[in-house]
């Protein structure tokens, strides 16, 4: 009875083996031999690079809802009048200690770091009509919206701003968005205003 189970279980791995042989495509035979054909056969060269990030925008700073509260027309009489600033971030993580280095497009100062990443960030906006330097408010009229940089000095719409080294650990940057009258007849109403961004680390 022993030796006829060993049989058996012969007989079954040698029935595998030649369910393996015959379910083998006969296609595969083919592409090795044919391999030295001419016209049967290429070479896909593959180029490519692994660069380092020197940061990536943190996902609340990615979209955000800025309310800048109801400011009376009596406070924007005169043309540059302006209303109460609010300050707003663009917070970064897995800041690396790389050197970092940009030129100013508006100075041509070189800012650079040993071990610092540097970034510029630029802003993009319809402007308004009658004051290219601001943000178009819709809805309203007599009212743009004016950016200022974390020191106050003005954002230039579509144009890269100072390049900044950003320290690790310290990875915020800081703007304000300020209302401020224009030349156009002040109508009172509720405003919006979209504004895009993108930071830059060549």
């Amino acid at each position: 009875m022993k030796r006829e189970r060993k049989k058996s279980g012969a007989g079954a791995l040698m029935l595998a083996l030649s369910l393996g042989v015959i379910a083998m495509p006969p296609a595969q035979a083919d592409e090795v031999d044919n391999w030295q054909v001419e016209g049967a056969n290429g070479v896909l060269q593959v180029y490519g690079a692994l660069t380092e990030s020197a940061c990536r925008l943190e996902m609340t700073s990615a979209r955000q809802d800025i309310w800048l509260g109801e400011t009376g027309t009596a406070r924007l009489r005169q043309v540059g009048d302006r209303g109460q600033p609010v300050a707003f971030e663009l917070r970064l993580q897995d800041c690396l200690r790389t050197p970092g280095g940009q030129r100013d497009a508006r100075t041509g100062a070189l800012t650079w770091a040993p071990n610092q990443p540097a970034v510029t960030v630029s802003f993009g906006s319809t402007a308004d009509s009658d004051n290219p330097q601001l943000v178009k408010a819709q809805g309203t009229s007599g009212l743009g919206l004016r950016l200022l940089d974390g020191r106050g000095r003005d954002v230039r719409l579509g144009s890269r701003g100072e390049p900044l080294l950003l320290t690790p650990g310290q990875d915020a940057l800081s703007y304000s968005v300020t209302p401020e009258r224009t030349a156009a007849p002040l109508m009172a109403g509720a405003y919006r205003a979209t504004v895009d961004f993108r930071l830059s680390y060549d």
